[in-house]
């Protein structure tokens, strides 16, 4: 099996680089940027990518690689903080930028290029960076720059090492995923040959070998993550493994009884927890949303050793983490804390069951298409993100039962009202939020004083990225007009016409 080997500098889109290589059939690795050279030789990658990273190559203590990693014969791409790595290494200057970029700029090629073969000379690109190259390495030479003639991409003469300041993974970028099949496919020689199926061979084979004779305890919610994570791991050790769905009183409207109808199929041993009271009196009076995080987290831990305890001797705790949730989390060394997942950031130091993420570096759209592979139905591979906190995160400040039937009634007037539209299973993810904020409004002949509720839509291939969903007038015009009409306690309803970056998806 080929392989190209990504080296992890701290970026949050690190994991993205290795999807966009999956998706051109190619199996990718992560290793950490302190993998020695010989963990990396072991590999026998085609070539390898350095990624870009929060730090500057200038500080002390700066994230550095293996210098012997330019002496393994193989094609290297250095991807912003990459580049300026490869230039210290190979004896180039970097400097603190006079003019950081930061968004889509401009570029202009200089020269031929392998990676740029047959491209436009003009491309607008992703720029993420303070620190700049100043001079290349010796051999080296440029072969694209910005309109304030900073260094956008540079190569050695024997076009083995290569340089991109701005980032192709990214969906911004003009031409990003045609610039890594260049260097893959034409400077690599992949074959691209690599498919979602293998993966499922190995992670079956390794999930037997890690839990051995143990049992494995599961929380299930309901959603693509949790489920698709149960089936493969059913798949791999059948019996040994238990599923628990916790209600913890935060999920939408009816959907409880919706969660234990859709595992009926599936043949797995499912008990149903009903913990609402304990969530609840234990959220009461939080407002701070990483709070919220750590609670649910904990109780949900609590929760399962009590269940466990219950059922005899379980030693894992399958979670259904997927990417996403672990480069949020600053999971990883070097990368930035966003915010903490349920999944990762709420677990107590010292916890009774071992953790088993067979999906924690899979994307939610891989995800999907593994369930589809296993048979996992589609009413829930198809179902839209929900977060493991549930309504905790979308209910901002104080958690109470009639704030939360609020927002309930109000998410299924919005659903309702897209899938009448056509437009629900077209969009990534699309709910409501109950904001802590009061408005005068009036209704009838009278003066109210109620909560705000925003509506929130966006489309995304990966949960690292997203845009706002056009959702079109006359669709937001009857779902305004019956929020107000049938949800007691809204006077107004606004729309979240925000990006990611820079914000996130969920609003806590």
């Amino acid at each position: 099996m080929e392989n190209i080997v990504i080296i992890d500098c701290g970026s949050q889109f690190t994991q993205l680089i290795a999807r966009r290589v999956r998706e051109l059939h190619i199996h990718s690795v992560v290793l950490s940027w302190d993998a020695p050279r010989s963990r990396i030789a072991e590999l026998a990658p085609l070539g390898v990518i350095v990624s870009g990273g929060p730090d500057s190559v200038n500080e002390p203590g700066a994230i550095a690689v293996d210098r012997g990693l330019f002496d393994l014969g193989v094609p290297i791409l250095g991807i912003c903080y990459g580049m300026q790595l490869m230039t210290k290494v190979r004896g180039g200057t970097v400097a603190s930028g006079e003019r950081p970029e930061y968004g889509v700029t401009p570029i202009e090629r200089r020269g031929e290029s392998a990676l740029f073969k047959d491209l436009a000379d003009n491309l607008e690109v992703l720029m993420s960076h303070g620190d700049r190259v100043a001079a290349v390495p010796p051999g080296f030479r440029v072969t694209a720059e910005t309109a304030h003639g900073v260094i956008a991409a540079m190569e050695d003469e024997e076009g083995r090492c290569f340089g991109l300041q701005f980032h192709p993974e990214v969906v911004h970028t003009q031409q990003g995923t045609r610039i890594l099949r260049q260097f893959l496919f034409e400077v690599c020689g992949c074959r691209g040959d690599w498919n979602l199926g293998d993966w499922i061979e190995d992670a079956v084979a390794d999930i037997r070998e890690r839990v051995g004779d143990g049992r494995v305890v599961c929380g299930l919610s309901g959603g693509v993550d949790s489920s698709v994570a149960a089936a493969l791991v059913h798949r791999a050790i059948g019996p040994q493994l238990e599923c628990i769905f916790v209600d913890h009183g935060l999920m939408r409207l009816n959907e409880a009884c919706q969660v234990m109808d859709s595992y009926n199929g599936l043949g797995l041993s499912v008990r149903h927890v009903d913990a609402s009271e304990l969530f609840l009196g234990k959220l009461a009076g939080v407002t701070d949303p990483e709070k919220k995080r750590r609670i649910i987290g904990g109780l949900f831990i609590e929760v399962f050793d009590a269940e466990a305890a219950k059922v005899g001797r379980v030693d894992w705790l399958l979670q259904g983490t997927i990417y996403p949730d672990v480069i949020e989390s600053g999971s990883k060394k070097g990368s930035v804390l966003i915010k903490s997942h349920h999944n990762v950031g709420g677990l107590p130091e010292k916890m009774k069951l071992r953790l088993l993420e067979p999906l924690r570096d899979l994307f939610k759209d891989e995800v999907r298409e593994l369930g589809r592979l296993i048979g996992v139905p589609d009413a829930i591979v198809n179902r839209q993100p929900f977060p493991g906190p549930g309504l905790a995160v979308r209910c901002l400040g104080e958690i109470t039962r009639p704030r939360l039937d609020t927002l309930r009634a109000a998410d299924a007037i919005f659903r309702e009202e897209l899938q009448r539209a056509g437009l629900y299973e077209k969009i990534w993810q699309s709910f409501c939020v109950l904001l802590p904020v009061r408005t005068v409004g009036v209704m009838g002949d009278g003066r109210t004083y109620n909560e705000v509720l925003a509506l929130r839509a966006v489309n995304s291939q990966d949960a690292m990225t997203a845009d706002w969903v056009r959702i079109p007038p006359e669709v937001l015009d009857v779902t305004a007009r019956r929020i107000c009409n049938e949800v007691r306690g809204i006077n107004r309803v606004v729309l979240d016409v925000t990006s990611k970056p820079p914000a996130t998806i969920e609003w806590e």
